[in-house]
């Protein structure tokens, strides 16, 4: 999704995926299915950033149906607010699509930025 292209990232998502945030910021908790994810994370993002986060991927391991990530991502907000992030992405896959993802990350940031 770093290079913009939204359609070819929910085209690799299954219809039924769920999408869980830890901690306690506004988007912590899970999102079920494409629909309730793109209304209830990637529409908010889009209303405060500029332009989506550009996601850098440090490291990947993989085993079985199972991959984990630590990923760096950076964007600014349309006020010009830097968003610089650390991830631990845990994605399972199920027949060729990601069908869970859970996501840590800093919770501090993420309400800075966004807010709750």
């Amino acid at each position: 999704m770093s290079n913009g292209d939204i359609a070819g990232f929910m085209n690799n998502l299954a219809d039924d995926v769920t999408w869980t945030f830890f901690g306690s910021h506004r988007f912590a908790g899970t999102f079920k299915g494409k629909e309730e994810l793109v209304a209830k994370l990637f529409a908010p993002l889009g209303e405060v950033l500029d332009g989506g986060i550009k996601v850098q991927i440090e490291s990947m391991t993989a085993e079985g149906d199972r991959v984990v990530l630590e990923a760096r991502g950076e964007a600014k907000t349309k006020s010009g607010q830097r968003y610089d992030n650390s991830y631990c992405i845990v994605v399972t896959v199920r027949n060729g699509k990601v069908a869970q993802v859970r996501e840590y990350l800093d919770s501090e940031l993420v309400t800075a930025v966004f807010r709750k």
